[in-house]
């Protein structure tokens, strides 16, 4: 599973290095400037983890972090300039799950994620599930998909429309449906981009894409993956 990760920072240049790292590491991720922003999309986007810069404007990460604390436990990483023992402590003492002080490595930064995620139990070898449909597998933990025992490699775009249909063969998704599930957090998707996604993946995964085998489209309706692997 990739974690739906909010970005709370006020530097555009920070909050972008933050964004490609995670998303290379396979995540989801949304961006927001300020502190009320955080807390908004916070309510209504529920991510696994957010990642807070503590200076921020309306309101400063640590307020965020408190009040996010008092109604969730949803991991919280801190972001700061402010290094000594006592601004540690006080990030630690609003419920922070982790802090780290600017200049960071954002290698780093992408280690830690990763520990709180697999802490929280949103990540880790133990929740790895397989989905497989005929010959076809679709492992959510390991981010891998394998047709036939061949490994197919796809972005993270075709992973989540495929790993969004096999969690239910049979059962048609709409492009709005697809674009909530797999990409909640990416303001960029538009539905006429979903069939691109799907035609770069079945050019990865079919045999043929003029006659799908796996991902069939339901005119009118949207996508779905077949119940049983149809013959040839």
């Amino acid at each position: 599973m990739n974690a739906r990760i909010l970005i709370a920072e006020d530097d555009p240049k920070q909050a972008r290095l933050i964004q490609l790292y995670l998303e290379r590491e396979g995540h989801r991720t949304l961006v927001v400037g300020d502190g009320r922003s955080a807390l908004e999309q916070c309510q209504a986007r529920r991510p696994d983890l957010v990642v807070l810069d503590i200076m921020m404007p309306r309101v400063d990460g640590l307020d965020v972090c408190r009040r996010l604390r008092a109604e969730s436990d949803m991991p919280v990483l801190l972001l700061t300039a402010r290094s000594t023992e006592d601004d540690v402590l006080l990030g630690l003492d609003v419920g922070a799950d982790d802090y780290v002080t600017k200049p960071y490595s954002p290698r780093e930064l992408v280690a830690r994620v990763r520990a709180l995620l697999r802490r929280s139990g949103v990540v880790g070898a133990g929740n790895r599930e397989v989905l497989a449909v005929g010959d076809l597998e679709v492992d959510a933990g390991r981010f891998e998909v394998r047709v036939a025992g061949r490994p197919v490699t796809l972005t993270a775009k075709e992973f989540g429309i495929l790993e969004v249909l096999a969690a239910a063969p049979g059962r048609v998704f709409t492009r709005s449906q697809i674009i909530d599930k797999a990409f909640g957090f990416d303001h960029f998707v538009l539905e006429r981009t979903v069939d691109a996604h799907v035609m770069n993946l079945r050019r990865k995964i079919e045999a043929d894409v003029s006659r799908p085998r796996y991902v069939q489209t339901v005119h009118g309706r949207g996508y779905r993956l077949a119940e049983h692997r149809p013959s040839r």
